[in-house]
């Protein structure tokens, strides 16, 4: 995992609240499934279009809850707090427009071992980090007259290995039976959809885009990676479930300094392969890490997450 910046544990809240306008975040503590203590940033804003509905005169209610999982740069798998005013515009966007009825909610994931959360870094327990923060918006977070909260997953860089680590995660909960028929057990919660932030296909494909030169030794470290956030492989055990497989956006950065646009491409194609309804938009002037401080960047990510609204 990547390194920890130095003060980013120090980071409050409280320091951001004015770069966030009017949404108002607040710190929860919850338990990975191994017992480790992990901390999220959690915010809520209400639409405020109100939208008729010709059979009932009103939208019934409804509750969106988005897990975020970080990437780089403001937190380089540290701090949440930095990365809350970008999340807030998201939200006041969703806010304006959404109906009245819907409620937005971001759940963003501090890893273990960053930030106020305990413990140490892995792959595997930050695969528990991320169901445990999934199990938060499902369980925790207020239902509308009991209907289920639509849930959403969405990661950026390394994040993005994150998120659908986590639903293939969820779909091992739930596998195809020789049949093409569910063996029986519960289903877990459903995920509507998943954004994917400037993604990367796994830490080994990113070794051999970065360094393709045969002679030299990058390209063959593979066998010896202690993380691998693979999400080709994700992505083919989700759609080899019989879980409902998810809308997909993939988010390109046009100027990508750290990914090689061929990344999300083979993603792109990795999807279309196994039958997934993916997307890919290339933001135009955009960074590594500024897709969604960009207008184009952000509006796309309002428009895919306002669909579920």
């Amino acid at each position: 995992m990547p390194s920890i910046p130095p003060f980013s544990k120090r980071e409050r809240i409280e320091d951001y609240e004015m770069q966030c306008q009017s949404v108002k975040w607040r710190e929860k503590r919850i338990r990975a499934a191994d017992g480790v203590e992990i901390a999220l940033a959690v915010a809520s804003v209400n639409g405020c279009q109100q939208h008729n509905n010709s059979s009932s005169g009103k939208k019934a209610a409804a509750h969106v809850a988005i897990v975020y999982f970080q990437g780089d740069k403001y937190s380089n798998g540290g701090a949440l707090p930095p990365r809350l005013p970008s999340l807030s515009t998201v939200l006041k966007a969703l806010q304006n427009h959404a109906a009245s009825s819907t409620t937005y909610t971001i759940v963003a994931l501090s890893y273990r071992g960053y930030w106020t959360s305990r413990g140490r870094p892995s792959e595997r327990g930050i695969g528990l980090d991320a169901a445990a923060a999934i199990d938060y918006a499902t369980a925790q977070l207020p239902k509308p007259n009991d209907k289920p909260i639509t849930l959403l997953l969405w990661g950026q860089s390394i994040g993005a290995g994150v998120a659908t680590t986590a639903l293939a995660n969820l779909s091992s909960l739930h596998p195809r039976s020789i049949d093409g028929k569910s063996p029986g057990r519960p289903a877990p919660p459903p995920v509507a959809g998943l954004l994917l932030e400037t993604p990367f296909v796994s830490v080994r494909a990113m070794l051999t885009a970065i360094y393709p030169q045969k002679w030299l030794p990058y390209r063959y470290l593979g066998p010896f990676l202690r993380n691998h956030w693979d999400s080709r492989a994700a992505l083919q055990k989700i759609a080899a479930s019989s879980i409902r497989t998810p809308k997909l956006l993939i988010l390109q950065a046009a100027n990508d300094e750290l990914v090689p646009s061929s990344q999300s491409v083979e993603l792109e194609e990795t999807c279309r392969g196994l039958k997934i309804d993916v997307e890919r938009i290339v933001i135009s002037g955009a960074l590594h890490t500024d897709v969604a401080a960009r207008s184009q960047g952000r509006r796309a990510i309002v428009d895919f997450l306002g669909e579920f609204g």
